[in-house]
């Protein structure tokens, strides 16, 4: 996947149609002790997908994070979750371009867009529902989008 589609990006242009939580498992031992928690150990997997036709773009965003306490305990506090965003972009055919390949050019500002959009509103899902559990004070960090980009991206 390469970052070569040259149309301009207009934030006004995209649209969030639709979110869904695919799952969200969390697993908190009984007597789980949050204060004891030294650091989260988390990983990150983050996919696009277009539908040209219909101007959509799908989002997958899958997220694992474990506790690591400070004492020794039997087992650790974790969470599974995976976000689908569907977003309608005006322009899409200017900015995602399929090749020769059927693969999509996308411009690299779109990329970075929907990178930010979906990870920051995970962000605050996540927020929201850890609440009150072992995992509570886990808050993803502050990233580069474009690290999210693997450009996995197929058309659909």
């Amino acid at each position: 996947m390469s970052a070569k589609a040259s149309g301009i990006l207009y934030p006004e242009k995209i649209h969030i149609i639709d979110t869904q939580i695919e799952k969200c498992s969390i697993e908190c031992p009984f007597g789980f002790d949050s204060k004891q928690v030294d650091k989260y150990d988390f990983d990150l997997d983050f996919n696009l997908g277009f539908n040209l036709d219909d101007l959509l773009v799908k989002a997958d965003f899958e997220l694992n994070v474990k506790t690591s306490s400070k004492v020794e305990i039997e087992k650790e506090a974790q969470g599974i979750f995976h976000f689908v965003y569907i977003y309608q972009v005006e322009n899409l055919l200017e900015l995602a371009i399929p090749d020769k390949n059927k693969e999509i050019e996308l411009n690299g500002n779109l990329g970075n867009a929907l990178a930010s959009i979906t990870y920051s509103t995970s962000r605050g899902i996540l927020f929201a529902r850890l609440r009150g559990t072992g995992l509570e004070n886990f808050i993803l960090p502050v990233i580069d989008p474009n690290s999210l980009l693997k450009y996995n991206e197929t058309e659909n």
